[in-house]
């Protein structure tokens, strides 16, 4: 297993690429526990925290497809680093006004959320021309479902350290400067620099206009939503045993099961449809979460979040494999963006809905809306199934043809694409 990742980070660029996206993203992986912690320091209510947090995730999925697009037709560098600038000012005004203008505020997050660069998008744009083999990018695509899952694990405890060494606001801050820094990390390097994308169709709706693309981002936004409810719902869960940092050890379990999972997935071939197996992960993710309602003791509760964790990363791997068969030519970095928009608007929608639910009901009703999020995902791919299993496009997708300005072909390197 270790012998499969070791070939792809020993790939040129590769581990400086993957180490760059992941530092560039912990400000938006860490966003919503950074904002609801914060919004509790000043005094603001569950309901106002999670409004907040579900302000940021909207605007983070208005601004990643449209910056996605942006990336597609004038390339990384000119887009991600001036993105993520603007987004760490963003936060840096949100930490530094508090909560005395409530519009301002919110004129804050979403500034900051709308910004947030495509890097995740745009890595995956790039695996191709740096492994050149469609085994190696496939491989990838779990090595970077398992650094995601790094980052929520590490993520987490490192908002709760900063919290309890210094401030909620010297959190963000922090956050954001480090991943200013690890987008800058990424547009420098020399694939980033010289990527292009493929020639694209001209169509307003994009990426979308695929249907099988569509299918596949209505699932993802109840997997958002099922993450999203689980950052209140496990704030709150904190608060019930009256210790802080319980949170974190939650999200870091949960964390830790999906980096388990993730490295299991990556470490074999799988043969057969990637859309029928993803079906079968997103049913064993949704199974993990219902369990969660039960709110035992903080050690059982630790267990039963990284049981929840567990096919999170396969998941999310799996369906990068669905989003490269199933996107427009042309439409690489903004189809994986709209991945990226589902989690934002689903994760926006469970934190805002979790709030109510712990101060209306219990906790367990906040964690309830996590496991009504992944049965609402397994019935929209059981929906959808035909949709999914015909992929728009059936193209000789070679490692140069998204990513290269040359167009240099490599033999036998095919994601299944239908024309």
């Amino acid at each position: 297993m270790a012998a499969g990742y070791l070939d792809i980070l020993r790939a040129r660029h590769a581990a400086r690429l993957l180490t760059g996206t992941l530092v560039g993203r912990l400000p938006n992986g860490t966003a919503h526990i950074a904002i609801v912690l914060f919004t509790r320091a000043e005094g603001g209510s569950y309901t106002l925290a999670g409004a907040l947090a579900a302000a940021y995730g909207l605007a983070t999925a208005v601004g990643q497809p449209l910056l996605g697009r942006a990336v597609d037709l004038y390339g990384q560098p000119r887009v991600q680093f001036p993105a993520a600038v603007l987004s760490a000012l963003g936060m840096a005004l949100f930490a530094v006004a508090g909560l005395g203008s409530l519009p301002l505020a919110y004129a804050a997050v979403v500034l900051a959320g709308v910004a947030t660069p495509p890097l995740e998008g745009g890595l995956r744009a790039l695996w191709p021309s740096v492994l050149k083999r469609e085994d190696r990018v496939h491989r990838a695509y779990a090595l970077d479902a398992v650094a995601q899952e790094i980052m929520f694990t590490v993520g987490p405890l490192l908002v709760t350290l900063l919290v309890s060494l210094w401030s909620p606001a010297a959190a963000l801050l922090v956050i954001n400067g480090i991943g200013v820094l690890g987008a800058l990390s990424v547009v420098l390097s020399e694939p980033s620099r010289t990527w292009r994308s493929a020639p694209r169709e001209a169509h307003w709706l994009g990426a979308l206009r695929s249907p099988g693309l569509l299918a596949l981002l209505g699932a993802f936004f109840f997997v958002g939503l099922a993450l999203g409810s689980i950052t209140v719902a496990g704030v709150a869960y904190a608060d019930d045993h009256g210790r802080e940092s319980v949170y974190g050890w939650l999200m870091a379990a949960l964390g830790l099961g999906a980096l388990i999972g993730g490295l299991g997935y990556g470490a074999r071939q799988w043969s057969g449809e990637h859309e029928k197996r993803l079906r079968v992960i997103v049913a064993l993710l949704a199974l993990g979460y219902l369990p969660l309602t039960l709110t035992p003791s903080v050690p059982a509760m630790t267990a039963l979040a990284a049981l929840a964790g567990l096919f999170l990363a396969p998941a999310i791997a799996c369906s990068f494999i669905v989003v490269d068969r199933h996107a427009p030519r042309g439409t690489v970095t903004e189809a994986f963006s709209w991945l990226v928009t589902t989690f934002g608007v689903g994760a926006a929608v469970g934190t805002a809905a979790a709030g109510p639910a712990v101060e209306l009901g219990s906790t367990a009703w906040s964690f309830a809306v996590a496991g009504a999020g992944g049965v609402a995902a397994l019935a929209v791919l059981l929906a959808t199934g035909r949709v999914l299993t015909a992929p728009a496009r059936t193209a000789q997708v070679v490692a140069g043809s998204e990513n290269d300005r040359n167009g240099a072909a490599e033999p036998g390197f095919s994601t299944g694409r239908k024309a």
